[in-house]
């Protein structure tokens, strides 16, 4: 497939066809990986291997607050 390349401000972009971002899921946002010769787009995943990080962090005991979530002079009655 091949796309014009199109002035954008001061920029330049290529138009994705919506059909093709629907299938790859590909809503706001991309990641950009860049090699001698081509650039690949890829759906954003922010969340990427979060759970494993957190995994390790509990093995490692490295969980724990750092604030803690009750205050000392914190009033738990109703506002009036």
């Amino acid at each position: 497939m091949q796309a014009n390349i199109i002035s954008i401000g001061n920029s330049r972009g290529v138009i994705i066809p919506a059909p093709l971002l629907k299938s790859l899921k590909i809503k706001e946002k991309v990641e950009l990986e860049f090699t001698t010769d081509s650039i690949l787009l890829k759906p954003s995943k922010p969340r990427a291997g979060w759970a494993a990080a957190f995994q390790k962090m509990a093995q490692r005991k490295d969980d724990q607050l750092l604030i803690e979530d009750v205050f000392e002079d914190e009033d738990f009655e109703p506002w009036s």
